[in-house]
Formats: C-alpha cells, sequence, structure tokens
C-alpha cells in the first residue's frame, strides 16, 4: 500500500524535476552565446585583429556573447581598450 509520505516524495521530486528543466531550459541559451562570444574574441585575436585577451575583455565576451565580441574588436580597433598586441597570439604560437 502506498503511503502518504512516498506520494509526497513523489510529488516533491517532480516539482524538483520540472523546475529544474526549466531553469536549464531558459539557461541555455545565455550559455550558448558566451562560448561563442569568447570562441570569436580567441579568433579575432588568433587572425591578428589586434585584440589583447585580457580577463575583462574574456568577461565582457562571456557576458555580452557575439555582440560583446564585437564590441571588444571595435574598442581594440579603435585603440581606445583592449589593444596592443605587437605579435597575433596564433603568430605568437608558432614562432
Amino acid at each position: 500500500m502506498v503511503t502518504t509520505l512516498e506520494l509526497t516524495l513523489l510529488v516533491i521530486a517532480l516539482a524538483l524535476l520540472f523546475g529544474a528543466y526549466t531553469v536549464i531550459k531558459a539557461v541555455k541559451p545565455f550559455i550558448v552565446n558566451a562560448v561563442v562570444g569568447v570562441i570569436v574574441l580567441f579568433l579575432a585575436s588568433a587572425l591578428g585583429l589586434g585584440v589583447e585577451i585580457t580577463p575583462v575583455a574574456v568577461l565582457i565576451c562571456a557576458v555580452g556573447g557575439i555582440p560583446g565580441a564585437i564590441l571588444v574588436m571595435i574598442l581594440a580597433y579603435a585603440d581606445i581598450a583592449f589593444a596592443g598586441m605587437v605579435m597575433p597570439f596564433g603568430a605568437a604560437l608558432l614562432a
């Protein structure tokens, strides 16, 4: 026979499962956007666009995604911030 405690635990477990699913479903696009933004930042540095990879630039790209990476590249191109690499990141690895 099923007790009230077992039914209560089943309902709580199902509520937690659906709650976790909802949270993961809501957060997933932000995680993908952040990863793509950081990849774009590293590619810009490897291709020699003169973008310096700093913790602040990575944070901007992680929070802002692709628009954040474009902002960092524009600021580096305008010599306002995140600029100053003499040698591109990719060329430094090959040298």
